[in-house]
């Protein structure tokens, strides 16, 4: 074994002595191609000519050799590029030679060579140098097999990228993987060869598979499978404990190839993505092209996400809004390193700041504000709640008052799916936003003939990836060996990877006319403990064993399951699919308004549960749950705005 291991670890063979070989072999086809023509018969007065023809052939030949680099490739990776190299070679230098021997023979009358052995040289000489380059590359990859040390892997997906796979794992030396054998799904190609292996049908081979073979990894190959059956891939493959890797995307690859070492374990973001979104990208185009955007949260999760997704469709301008100085700055750094001829400018400011808010704003004239700016994290504003109603509710009456004062074509307003049935303070806070700019609308609808803003909202669940999210958190558990915590065996979440939730706010953006609340499809609701459990057999443990799942109970405010639609609501459909119109209860403004002013005007020193029973009382559904503010929701609470409606 360490002499096997010591031819490979050997560097690659000289040109010259590339060059060497095939110039033997030029020499042999030309004696060979003189014995046949004349029949072994070495008497004939003919085979005198041999050697002056054989210079001839030699001085040939490495003129094309050194023309076309046919010596330059590494023999054990021979490919179709190194054979298209030969062929010019030897076709060329081929017809230069059959042009001289016809020259030759209109001015004579004789052969210069007997065109029998033109051609015989010709097809001889390309078969060695071919055969010889197959050979090498078939021992060398017979050698590689013998390491006792090589994993055994089944590519998913019997197509050109599978090929590509394939490829790639042979020719990497270093990947310590050998590929056994090919599953597909289509039926027609069962039973059939792919450069030498066999290729299984993935549902009825598969126990097939694993008897005859031990196979070690699963490389998934196929760019756009299909969630569903993905996910069902995954499972078999982690029932039977075996490695499952994904190819990098294609937009990855460089000159259409790409390493072993690019083949990932699959994430569990993978599973839980969906079908990719259909864009009316015309029209959203029509409305954002040649724009001036102002993005709030511009450095978070969603808020950076929508920037690079409305620079897309290149606007005029891009106001760039947040707080936070550092990943501001390294956003401002991306996006001048993307160099897609769109302007940018930097905002470092806080919504509440009613002043500093109006000079942006009247400053940069945007016609459409995406707001995305937030507190989010539900424990925190159970304990913060003067800073959830201060930025969630007063920062987005300062822009929604300050869209309509500076003539703002469009405010989309970015909430979540705990605003409804709100059980936390965060999600009150969100509600009670989503009611300001719904009355806003409303009341500049009643206004006719006045052209005005229109106030849109968008309501999701969680984002995949966000920054606090769950599946970073597990993450970081699982590379310091867990254990994973889990709040409740019960507890269930929908999710959504962050492009689709930023696609979405765009379509939803362009199609609203004012005054709708937009429900995203979010597909399942996804139990935690069941993404806990396979990210844990995702990464190679064993749940209990290796990492143990611990239950802390659940956080202040949360709730076991969310919902987009509280029980008295219902949806209307649009021309999307993945998105419906909410039909919510409206209120009217004077009373928002009124009502709104006194909870931003409770003292920030002053008792936090007078905060939290007033938004109770905007609010009537706002029950706390599992929170110090449970006591609260026994004092009857009724509002001026509640009592009219």
């Amino acid at each position: 074994m360490r002499f096997i291991k010591k031819i490979l670890g050997q560097s690659y063979a000289p040109r010259w002595l590339i060059l060497q070989i095939d110039i033997v072999f030029c020499c042999l086809s030309v004696v060979l191609a003189f014995l046949l023509r004349f029949n072994f018969n070495t008497e004939k007065p003919e085979f005198k000519l041999l050697p002056k023809i054989l210079v001839s052939f030699l001085v040939l030949r490495l003129i094309t050799f050194f023309i076309s680099k046919t010596y330059q490739g590494v023999i054990r990776y021979t490919s179709t590029q190194d054979g298209k190299r030969i062929f010019i070679a030897l076709t060329g230098g081929s017809l230069v030679y059959a042009s001289i021997n016809f020259i030759w023979y209109f001015n004579t009358g004789e052969e210069l060579v007997p065109w029998s052995i033109v051609v015989f040289e010709y097809f001889s000489t390309a078969l060695m140098m071919s055969s010889f380059r197959l050979f090498v590359k078939i021992v060398y990859a017979e050698i590689k097999t013998l390491d006792v040390d090589r994993k055994n892997i089944v590519i998913y997906g019997a197509g050109e990228s599978g090929l590509i796979t394939k490829r790639t794992v042979d020719q990497d030396k270093d990947s310590k993987l050998k590929v056994i054998c090919f599953l597909d799904d289509d039926p027609k190609k069962r039973e059939k060869t792919l450069e030498g292996l066999k290729i299984y049908h993935s549902l009825q081979d598969f126990d097939h598979i694993l008897s005859k073979f031990k196979v070690d990894e699963l490389v998934i190959s196929i760019q756009d499978l299909d969630r569903k059956r993905k996910e069902e891939i995954v499972d078999l493959c982690l029932k039977h404990k075996i490695t499952v890797k994904t190819v990098p995307a294609a937009s990855d690859w460089i000159n259409g190839e790409f390493s072993a070492k690019q083949l990932k374990n699959i994430k569990i973001e993978d599973l839980l993505e969906r079908e990719p979104i259909l864009l009316d990208q015309e029209s959203i185009s029509g409305q954002i092209n040649d724009k001036v955007i102002l993005i709030t949260g511009a450095c978070g999760s969603i808020g950076s996400e929508l920037v690079r997704q409305v620079i897309k469709f290149y606007p005029r301008l891009v106001v760039l809004v947040d707080q936070s100085e550092t990943p501001l700055y390294e956003l401002q750094l991306e996006l001048k390193e993307r160099n897609n001829y769109v302007d940018f400018k930097i905002a470092i400011a806080d919504i509440r700041n009613f002043g500093r808010m109006q000079e942006i704003i009247s400053t940069y004239r945007p016609e459409i504000i995406y707001h995305a700016a937030a507190y989010k994290h539900v424990p925190l504003m159970e304990e913060n709640p003067v800073e959830a109603v201060c930025t969630n509710v007063g920062g987005t009456k300062n822009l929604a008052d300050l869209a309509v004062k500076n003539h703002v074509d469009t405010f989309v307003f970015i909430s979540t799916d705990k605003a409804v049935n709100p059980t936390n303070v965060m999600g009150a806070s969100k509600r009670i936003a989503e009611i300001y700019v719904q009355s806003l609308n409303a009341e500049l609808e009643s206004k006719k003939g006045l052209h005005h803003t229109k106030f849109i909202t968008t309501r999701f669940g969680n984002v995949l990836g966000s920054n606090g999210s769950v599946l970073p958190r597990f993450r970081k558990q699982l590379e310091s060996g867990g254990p994973i915590t889990v709040t409740h065996p019960e507890i269930s979440r929908y999710f959504m990877t962050i492009p689709e939730a930023c696609q979405l706010i765009l379509e939803a953006g362009m199609m609203g006319r004012g005054g709708e609340i937009y429900v995203f499809d979010m597909g399942d609701s996804v139990k935690i403990v069941d993404l806990a459990r396979k990210m844990i057999s995702l990464s190679g443990f064993k749940v209990g064993q290796d990492i143990q799942i611990v239950y802390t109970g659940l956080r202040p405010g949360e709730k076991i399951k969310e919902e987009l639609l509280n029980n008295k609501e219902k949806t209307l459909p649009t021309h999307h699919p993945k998105i419906m119109i909410g039909k919510v209860r409206e209120y009217p403004f004077e009373m928002v308004e009124k009502e709104i002013k006194e909870i931003l005007d409770i003292p920030g020193n002053g008792p936090e549960k007078e905060i939290v029973a007033k938004m109770k009382s905007i609010v009537p559904e706002f029950l706390s749950n599992n929170s110090i503010f449970e006591e609260l929701d026994k004092i009857p609470f009724s509002s001026e705005m509640n009592i009219k409606n």
